[in-house]
């Protein structure tokens, strides 16, 4: 069991009719339609939705990674985020490819950035073990 010493933020979404239905975040900043992956219309879907989510918490922890460090973090830094939706065996799962752009930071200091962040980025460990992972550079 984690250690918590304070809750910064607490989301509260409702949502209805699985991945044909909607998402409303309780406080209105959130109204979305969802649709099934590759399905014609409107609408996104829960991996489109944790791609930008997990993307972007990463580029937070990232920022975080360089402030630490005393590295200026580039205003164009960017992630891509893939999640595939899986079947298998085991029934359905996700894996994820973040490709990072971290430009005007030497190569190897910017994978010494990434693993930084991916260790402090709450998706990321939300993911540890259960999906996987993995990075690139660009």
């Amino acid at each position: 069991m984690l250690s918590i010493e304070k809750i910064l933020y607490s989301g509260h979404t409702s949502t209805t009719g699985g991945r044909e239905g909607a998402g409303r975040s309780v406080d209105g900043r959130l109204d979305i339609k969802l649709s099934p992956p590759g399905a014609p219309g409107s609408g996104t879907n829960p991996e489109q939705l944790f791609a930008v989510c997990w993307s972007a918490s990463l580029l937070a922890a990232l920022r975080h990674a360089c402030n630490a460090r005393k590295i200026l973090f580039p205003a164009t830094a960017a992630i891509d985020a893939q999640v595939d939706l899986l079947h298998g065996a085991q029934g359905f799962f996700l894996q994820a490819h973040l490709s990072v752009s971290l430009p005007e930071i030497e190569p190897e200091v910017a994978r010494q950035l990434i693993e930084a962040a991916h260790q402090n980025c709450p998706y990321s460990k939300a993911a540890r073990l259960n999906i996987d992972v993995s990075f690139t550079l660009n």
